[in-house]
């Protein structure tokens, strides 16, 4: 436990599982400790790394407080696994694996600014409104088009292999421009409120807003329209991923499905008092409870069972973390070292770094997102071991990203 003494001589502790913790996501995590709304400690996953105002792979509890920034711009970021009972040997032969891909794309759009041709219907879109949901955040034709859309950046879509030789499907996404602009009008929300009521923060990006006003009331409500809406996202894709699988193996059963979050609020009870979580870049790990922990491209990920420890509040990481910036990667790794990082893999071409040609590559793979951009997933999950149960290893046959 580390320990971080606040001007008025209390220390508030920093419980962290991250072995190399980059100075900039610990100054981040001692603005949090200092934080006047903090309940207890600030955790810290092992894949943790500096965000905005909160690090990403950090959890923390507040007390009669929601942060915008500890929960992020992509709310409800989270994953989807399918296991079935197909056996690997039916993708031994890479250009099975290359045709499923390739009906991937036509049937999803992936990268950003890709969406439907046409809006996509939801109940939830209803329900929002009848709920009285916030005007300002209306949803727009762009939130009906992007359902069922990957995205950009390090979203993905993985055919995989577990240790046994079985077939399991996997994607990563949350809930597209909606998120954002959820996050986007509610800290601007709170730092009108900190400036009108005097608050002094280490960080400004760590405004908050009270639970008990109505500021907070609707964020915590339009945060969890955001995370419906991101649970839906993934659900269609997965259907759409099923399908395309299907169409190839006919005969395919599924036997489980996970869906979870990993950048959301929620009101739990933590060391016997009722406190508000942030998990930014975290996942919830209760006792019990199935996770999901991504590698990097061409790397495993892993199913996991919670251990439900209390002094990660009950979380556990959300992937492997970045150890290089996106334009380090870009300007430093070459595609022929890339190619050899993901050998055995299909996958589509690298693309030249150029951030202003960036949006009219697509269906080209951004160098930021090669395994050398990442932690080593083992080391990862070694280093919370007290937190999860490895239950499956997964390793990748094919890799679509947007």
């Amino acid at each position: 436990m580390n320990w971080i003494r606040q001007e008025s001589g209390w220390r508030i502790p920093i419980k962290s599982w991250c072995r190399d913790l980059e100075p900039a996501a610990l100054q981040q995590a001692a603005n949090l400790a200092m934080h006047p709304a903090l309940f207890h400690h600030v955790a810290l996953m092992p894949d943790c790394h500096c965000g905005i105002g909160m690090p990403i792979g950090g959890v923390i509890a507040a007390d009669n407080a929601l942060i915008p920034s500890a929960v992020g711009v992509d709310i409800g970021c989270g994953m989807v696994a399918a296991e079935t009972d197909l056996p690997a040997d039916c993708f031994q032969d890479i250009r099975i694996r290359r045709k499923l891909l390739e009906n991937l794309k036509c049937r999803i759009p992936v990268g950003e600014g890709r969406s439907h041709a046409t809006a996509q219907d939801w109940d939830g879109f209803t329900r929002y409104a009848d709920e009285g949901g916030n005007t300002a955040l209306w949803p727009t034709t762009l939130d009906r088009r992007n359902l069922g859309t990957l995205g950009g950046g390090n979203h993905f879509i993985e055919l995989q292999q577990s240790d046994d030789r079985e077939i399991w499907l996997m994607l990563h996404s949350g809930s597209r421009n909606l998120g954002h602009r959820v996050e986007c009008h509610y800290q601007a929300l709170a730092l009108d409120f900190a400036e009108r009521n005097g608050i002094r923060l280490a960080d400004p990006q760590l405004a908050y807003l009270s639970w008990d006003s109505e500021g907070g009331r609707n964020y915590y409500r339009d945060m969890q329209f955001a995370l419906d809406y991101a649970m839906e996202n993934r659900r269609r894709m997965m259907r759409t991923f099923r399908e395309a699988l299907q169409e190839l193996f006919p005969r395919t059963e599924f036997r489980r499905e996970v869906n979870i979050h990993h950048n959301y609020a929620a009101l739990e009870t933590h060391f016997d008092a009722e406190c508000l979580i942030h998990r930014k870049g975290a996942t919830s790990a209760r006792l019990n409870e199935t996770g999901i922990i991504p590698g990097s491209m061409g790397t495993a990920s892993y199913m996991v069972r919670g251990l439900g420890n209390p002094e990660s509040f009950m979380s556990c990481s959300h992937g492997a973390g970045r150890v290089m910036s996106r334009t380090q990667a870009c300007k430093t790794l070459t595609p022929e070292e890339c190619d050899r990082a993901m050998n055995g893999i299909a996958y589509d071409r690298w693309k030249p770094f150029s951030a202003g040609r960036r949006k009219q590559l697509h269906g080209m793979l951004d160098l930021s997102e090669a395994p050398q951009s990442y932690k080593p997933i083992g080391d990862v999950i070694a280093a919370q071991l007290d937190l999860v149960e490895p239950l499956v290893r997964l390793t990748p046959l094919a890799v679509l990203k947007g």
